[in-house]
């Protein structure tokens, strides 16, 4: 967990304000803070600091007078240019020309403040889209560990393509789902994350086409469009993304790939039907489109298991297959798979070497640890008795709090509520005025531009109270706008 962010010390018999002075000016002068950087607005400050705003002002014109800040023409604060005259003889870098240079590009603004604000004190948590840390299995983690410390693994690099014991107890696992895929044909990567990252510069030419449900996740992650990468979003409907679609799509722009989340779908919590899967399949393979299978939340099933993945239908290796225990049991563990071609896990064995040479040992050690003796299977029990309480107790405050006010589906699985507000609010007005009270959301924009009245809502993060109380004052902030 991030550090708490910094404050001035009451106690101290330095006022506030030159305590904030002096802050700001380490920041500065270490470079932390470069010429040109934008600083954070007052009130974003007098939040930060737990301090009036007017306090904040003081500081900020005392700055100001010294030479080290600047209000610009088009509004904002920055460093100024003359900053560094004011400290020494001679200028650094110009950091901000190399940040807006780099290739890779920023999340999205709304992204980047949700990252933030979930480590403020305080916060509610009703979009995050990970496991409360109750539900993670540390007593079991801990046992774990202690019974491996007469077994440390391997301290050097692994192999590219992951530690061979767990790359044939993922194959065993996957053959239980009606996938066939050999250990030669499944790569570890550090999340499910990695393995978009390394599709995107593996396999993939920069102005490709990705094909993709709309909404979908992918849209809040930058990963294809740093690559050069386009997404085109494809309609859905009640029974997932419309398979009769994907020719003319593909055809039109020229797709290159279809990224799929068929299973309890982020963020509308869809699960695609047997049938629309094998529509869905023979459309692709007709097509000659290969398909990006993501099936992080397959084991997260509620009421009855979802059925087989794409892949397992897939007799001629048009489908590259993704796996991940980052929702299911921790995220820090950092352990996911991808099968598919051998070619194709060749290729992108040899660039993840390039790029961190291999996954963690201890990581993959433990995962091994956890597939194979039975313990994962055990904590999945427990995690879906749990999720399934968290599920009814949203539903029932949705139920209570947002009749009238918006429609929704119950999920079947997974972590997410897709939200539909009946009547129209500006997004990012709902979103500040929520974050004002202190309810952190992730409205449905950063899935697709055209769902601002969404919001993708998370019963899996929050608690049991923080999830009724924040519905309740959610639908009345809702109400009031």
């Amino acid at each position: 967990m991030e550090p708490a962010p910094w404050q001035p010390n009451r106690r101290s018999g330095v006022p506030l304000h030159t305590q904030i002075v002096e802050y700001l000016r380490d920041k500065i002068a270490g470079g932390e803070w470069p010429v040109g950087t934008r600083i954070p607005s007052q009130r974003a400050l007098a939040e930060s600091f737990g301090v009036n705003r007017s306090t904040v002002v003081t500081a900020m014109d005392e700055l100001a007078a010294a030479g080290m800040i600047e209000t610009g023409r088009g509004g904002g604060t920055r460093v100024a240019n003359r900053t560094w005259g004011v400290l020494t003889s001679a200028p650094p870098p110009d950091w901000n020309s190399y940040v807006n240079a780099g290739i890779h590009r920023p999340n999205l603004p709304a992204v980047q403040e949700i990252n933030r604000a979930e480590f403020r004190p305080g916060i509610l948590r009703l979009g995050t889209g990970e496991l409360s840390p109750e539900l993670l299995p540390r007593p079991e983690m801990g046992r774990l560990l202690e019974r491996m410390a007469d077994r440390v693994p391997e301290l050097g690099y692994g192999e590219p393509k992951g530690d061979p014991g767990l790359r044939r107890i993922v194959a065993a696992r996957l053959k239980s789902q009606g996938l066939t895929a050999s250990p030669e044909s499944i790569l570890i990567v550090s999340g499910a994350l990695q393995a978009l990252q390394l599709i995107s510069v593996g396999l993939l030419r920069r102005g490709s086409v990705i094909l993709l449900e709309r909404p979908s996740y992918l849209y809040s992650v930058p990963v294809f469009q740093s690559a050069g990468m386009r997404l085109q979003g494809v309609p859905m409907d009640d029974q997932g993304l419309r398979p009769e679609l994907v020719a003319p799509y593909a055809r039109q722009y020229g797709g290159s790939l279809l990224y799929t989340i068929p299973t309890f779908h982020n963020p509308t919590g869809t699960v695609m039907s047997e049938p629309r899967r094998a529509r869905l399949l023979e459309a692709c393979q007709a097509a000659g489109l290969p398909v990006l299978e993501d099936d992080v939340y397959r084991d997260l099933w509620l009421d009855e298991p979802p059925p087989a993945p794409l892949k397992a239908g897939d007799s001629g290796g048009s489908v590259l297959y993704l796996g991940s225990l980052s929702k299911t049991l921790s995220p820090g563990l950092r352990i996911g798979w991808i099968t598919g071609p051998q070619p194709v896990i060749e290729r992108l064995a040899d660039i993840k070497m390039q790029s961190d040479y291999g996954s963690s040992a201890i990581s993959q050690r433990l995962a091994a640890e956890w597939l194979s003796s039975g313990l994962y299977d055990e904590h999945l029990d427990r995690l879906r008795g749990a999720l399934r309480h968290r599920r009814r107790i949203a539903l029932d405050a949705l139920e209570r709090h947002f009749t009238g006010l918006a429609d929704w589906n119950v999920p079947a699985g997974g972590f997410y509520v897709w939200l539909r507000l009946r009547r129209a609010a500006a997004p990012r007005k709902l979103f500040d005025t929520a974050l004002k009270q202190g309810i952190l959301i992730n409205p449905g924009h950063l899935y697709d531009r055209e769902a601002g009245n969404c919001l993708r809502l998370s019963y899996s993060y929050a608690s049991l109270e923080e999830l009724e109380d924040g519905i309740a004052r959610l639908a009345g902030i809702v109400a009031g706008l």
